[in-house]
């Protein structure tokens, strides 16, 4: 069992950058698979970034490649999502997840395969 807690969010202007953080509880963090998902308003949750439980393989949505990176400091149970680049579309709710899967070989990019899930922390990006 995991449990996730965000940073706090903040806001950014077209072209500036931010950075998410996510503390996990438990020894198991160094173990699973991690993701970042959004959320805007009216609208579903979806990917953006996933990580590979060493930290040796990542992916990432389309819309944020190149832009965005995603990290892990397995010492300090710590997500990082490095926001740069930013648009007034990557405004949103921000939600880091763990896949429950130990030593899984595979990044997944669907809601239903992460298992553990932060509070989501706001992201807003205005001109």
């Amino acid at each position: 069992q995991v449990q996730l807690v965000e940073s706090e969010g903040g806001s950014a202007q077209v072209g500036g950058s931010l950075r998410l953080s996510c503390a996990a509880s438990g020894r198991t963090f160094t173990m699973n698979n991690m993701g970042w998902f959004r959320q805007a308003p009216g609208k579903e949750r979806e990917f953006v970034a996933a990580i590979l439980w060493n930290g040796e393989s990542t992916w990432y949505t389309e819309s944020v490649k190149g832009r965005f990176v995603i990290s892990r400091d397995n010492a300090k149970n710590t997500l990082y999502l490095q926001m740069n680049s930013l648009k007034p579309e990557d405004t949103a709710v921000y939600y880091c997840a763990a896949d429950a899967r130990r030593y899984y070989s595979g990044l997944a990019t669907a809601r239903a395969s992460y298992d553990y899930w932060g509070q989501g922390t706001q992201v807003t990006v205005s001109s």
